[in-house]
């Protein structure tokens, strides 16, 4: 198949970069999004996606004209859906006793409704969004079809999961091997035809619903490794073990490999794609529903900790929260568990000023958010490492004393050296750390 023109609904994370390495390959590209700040900030030049190469490909996109920017779609040879999939706020599941998180659909819904309008014999459209396995026939399908055309017979229906990894999503998109998954074989291979334009990794074609499933499975398998980890903390803290070594010594067997434990599972993957399946099949996922609400639960086992080591005082204590993104060297907040622990420590009545070097501009509800590392620490009672950026994790201690007056410090990531920062003055406490340095 011939593609010349790509409408890209929704540009996040993963649609923009989409739509402008599309663009930056020579295809005509369309890109749509409902925000209308997100519009403004393209057309004026700029980004709302803080991902190294991005703002370039962006403005080479732009003033090529190969990508253009608004609020509704065009006509186009292939259509694809990059829109958000959330936890729905207001439901919840329950089976066994057990509550689960559901999927709202309604972005996903709503996109496939914009694109039925303009579609035509011999179109492509290919859902990325991370979803629910059957989405793509059971939800996208009927929708489409309502055009008056059959999936299948007269345009081309595929799941093809975005598989990157912020900080590297270009470069990814690019490498990585890409799974694309069909309503059946011509729609998979029209798949393997859109993205060969520019992915130089292995192009796997499959069904759909084994390439929504695959999605789910990577990221549910990292979420209950995870999981494993950040159980060995608490069990680690309760027989005053340090679970840093401990997983250090166990990681030598040649058949083990033990994640680190931390304050929680984020960001719009992990921790949101193993509810999918649990949703779609509770009575088949106790173990992936178990280590949800493992990780779900961490920052409140965090929290404890640092409660204990204020001696159980909180209240007025002022306290530097290190990090807010869901994970290291990103600018990301969506789902942190980092957040989570900031918002536990304001309600119980801590004054909490937190310190993200990726989103100096972040606003967080009843937390005071600092552009100055300096500014967040000077006063604090305790330094709260969330996030493992890299420059955290450079700092040196002594230089560290010289900002603040307190000499209490805790770690949830095991990115301070104990030794280094024991000798200059600090106590230090970690996670699972034992209660002991």
């Amino acid at each position: 198949m011939q593609y010349k023109k790509v409408c890209v609904i929704g540009l996040g994370y993963i649609g923009l970069p989409t739509a402008s390495t599309f663009a930056a390959n020579g295809l005509q590209v369309h890109g749509v999004d409902i925000n209308p700040n997100v519009i403004s900030t393209l057309k004026n030049g700029g980004i709302h996606v803080i991902e190294p190469g991005l703002q370039a490909l962006v403005t080479r996109g732009i003033d090529s004209g190969n990508l253009t920017i608004s609020e509704t779609p065009r006509p186009a040879d292939a259509y694809i859906i990059a829109v958000p999939t959330p936890f729905l706020d207001d439901a919840q599941g329950s089976f066994n006793g057990h509550t689960y998180r559901l999927a709202d659909m309604r972005a996903v819904k709503s996109a496939t409704e914009s694109i039925a309008p303009y579609l035509q014999k011999g179109n492509l459209v290919v859902l990325e969004s991370t979803s629910p396995p059957r989405t793509t026939i059971d939800l996208v399908c009927p929708i489409l079809e309502r055009s008056g055309f059959t999936a299948g017979s007269d345009f081309f229906l595929a799941y093809s999961p975005e598989r990157v990894l912020p900080g590297k999503i270009i470069q990814e998109l690019i490498e990585n091997a890409r799974v694309i998954g069909g309503i059946d074989q011509p729609s998979a291979e029209a798949g393997r035809d859109l993205y060969a334009h520019f992915v130089k990794g292995e192009i796997i074609l499959t069904d759909a619903t084994t390439a929504e499933m695959v999605k789910l499975m990577e990221n549910t398998y990292r979420d209950v490794n995870i999981g494993i980890a950040n159980e060995f903390s608490k069990i680690a803290q309760r027989f005053g073990v340090d679970i840093w070594e401990a997983i250090l010594i166990a990681n030598l067997h040649p058949r083990v490999k033990i994640l680190n434990p931390g304050p929680g599972v984020g960001g719009h993957c992990i921790s949101v794609d193993p509810w999918f399946f649990v949703e779609a099949a509770p009575d088949l996922t106790e173990l992936i529903s178990a280590a949800r609400h493992v990780n779900d639960s961490q920052p409140h086992f965090v929290f404890e900790m640092i409660n204990a080591t204020l001696g159980n005082e909180l209240d007025g204590k002022h306290i530097a929260v290190l990090g807010l993104a869901f994970k290291p060297d990103v600018d990301d907040l969506r789902e942190s568990p980092a957040i989570e622990v900031a918002k536990l420590l304001k309600n119980a009545g801590a004054n909490v000023i937190g310190y993200e070097p990726y989103k100096i501009d972040a606003e967080i509800p009843g937390i005071r958010v600092t552009a100055s590392f300096e500014d967040a620490i000077a006063d604090a009672d305790l330094l709260v490492l969330l996030v493992g950026h890299r420059q955290f994790k450079e700092l040196d201690p002594l230089k560290v004393g010289k900002l603040t007056s307190t000499r209490l410090a805790f770690d949830t990531v095991g990115g301070w050296d104990i030794q280094a920062w024991t000798a200059a003055g600090f106590k230090l406490i970690r996670l699972g750390g034992g209660n002991h340095n």
